[in-house]
């Protein structure tokens, strides 16, 4: 369960940026919270924005530390230069509009919980990477009731320190560890309990952008765990579906025998079932002809289904994207259901959908917003912390769509008069 994640120098963010999962004491919506024997914790953030604000970059940001952690063991290599040209591709990018950050190592931490029935585990996490590979690396954690952080292991440039592995495991982490190179990772693919617990806690985490259109026609053909082969998992989707399109009845897959002996890849051909109006006969449609928003229900399905059974975090970038509203808040309410998630998963995503932007959905510290000021750095901030022009906290009972695009809050387009506009009055 994610609590806290932190990140500095990378893309539009040069200063420290904290998304603060943990509740604040306040009263509304207590019912969405997880209770995890540590205090509480939001199932649901909200990210709201202008364009080119910065939204997109905090997904980003936790992409790029997951990626990291899963693969940075395959980098480095003095003699390998597939292996040093994977690492060029993962080189971070830092604030490019001042000098001294544009030199400086980019940052990013975690805090999360392990929550296993009653016992309950907080780990600290987090590394600083430049274009010359990792020059910090951190793991500390501590028990529900402890004061302090233990130390798991420390490394610099300087400072190798396993002090909380097992030492029958340091020659072998001393001896392949490279400058590009985690720990974290390195020890997953070591099979050291203690990393592979975190580089596994990674690995379960999810990620939609829905604002790249390669990506999005990508998983709008990824395929449900079991789903060519399972009646029940079809059944399920169909169910999913019949939630915003009850027309949806079944779904029609045969296997495409390749004419390529040497290709050993399965394909198949899936038609979404419809029932006819004037008879008892079915029609069958390509799925790929189906609506672009039928489409993302069935990209987002099989992430959904796995962050649900996992209890892990979903980030989706531009959930409102080719969605109607009311599909968008089915989707959250999912989170917000403790039925539906016993497992406690969490949902961060970034939008443009103020419809969603009301009391009666969110608390206040779910709702975050991203500005981008006039030196073109990125700020993140909550609306649990926004003040009014009198230095007043924002009331909970407050319109906060209305209050959004009237300014109250920042976080909008700043919009300036059109060339068009100019054009036609000057006519």
């Amino acid at each position: 369960m994610l609590i806290k994640f932190i990140f500095s120098n990378y893309k539009s963010f040069r200063d420290e940026t904290v998304l603060d999962l943990s509740a604040s004491k306040i009263t509304e919506c207590v019912d969405h919270l997880f209770d995890v024997g540590i205090g509480r914790v939001l199932p649901t953030i909200a990210i709201y924005g202008g364009n080119a604000s910065g939204k997109s970059n905090i997904y980003q940001a936790f992409e790029y530390m997951s990626q990291y952690v899963v693969n940075s063991f395959k980098f480095g290599g003095d003699d390998d230069s597939r292996q040093k040209s994977e690492f060029d591709y993962m080189k971070p990018t830092p604030f490019l509009f001042d000098t001294k950050s544009k030199e400086k190592e980019s940052s990013f931490e975690v805090y999360f919980a392990d929550v296993n029935n009653e016992s309950v585990k907080l780990y600290q996490y987090g590394f600083t990477v430049n274009s010359q590979g990792i020059m910090r690396e951190w793991l500390n954690r501590k028990s529900k009731t402890a004061r302090t952080y233990k130390r798991i292991f420390y490394r610099d440039s300087e400072t190798l320190d396993l002090t909380g592995i097992s030492t029958k495991y340091h020659k072998n982490l001393e001896i392949s560890l490279e400058q590009e190179v985690l720990i974290s990772s390195l020890g997953a693919k070591l099979k050291i309990p203690k990393l592979k617990f975190i580089r596994d806690w990674f690995l379960k985490n999810e990620f939609a952008d829905f604002g790249d259109p390669a990506e999005s026609f990508f998983m709008s053909r990824f395929l449900p765990t079991g789903f060519v082969n399972s009646k029940e998992i079809q059944d399920n989707v169909v169910k999913f579906f019949s939630t915003f399109d009850d027309s949806i009845k079944g779904f029609h897959i045969e296997k495409v025998l390749s004419s390529d002996s040497d290709k050993k890849e399965e394909h198949y051909t899936i038609d979404a079932i419809h029932s006819m109006i004037d008879s008892n006969e079915t029609a069958k449609i390509p799925l790929h002809l189906e609506s672009d928003g039928t489409l993302k229900m069935f990209a987002l399905y099989p992430v959904l289904q796995n962050v649900l059974e996992r209890g892990s975090v979903l980030f989706v970038d531009e959930l409102n994207a080719r969605l109607h509203p009311l599909l968008v808040k089915s989707f959250i309410d999912t989170f917000l259901n403790s039925e539906l998630n016993p497992n406690r998963a969490q949902l961060v995503f970034t939008t443009h959908d103020t419809s969603q932007l009301s009391a009666n959905i969110f608390r206040r510290d779910e709702i975050y917003f991203t500005q981008k000021d006039k030196q073109g750095i990125s700020h993140l901030y909550s609306l649990s912390n926004c003040v009014d022009e009198d230095g007043v906290k924002i009331r909970k009972d407050e319109s906060f769509e209305k209050n959004y695009l009237n300014g109250k809050y920042k976080g909008i387009p700043c919009i300036n008069n059109s060339p068009i506009t100019d054009i036609s009055e000057n006519k």
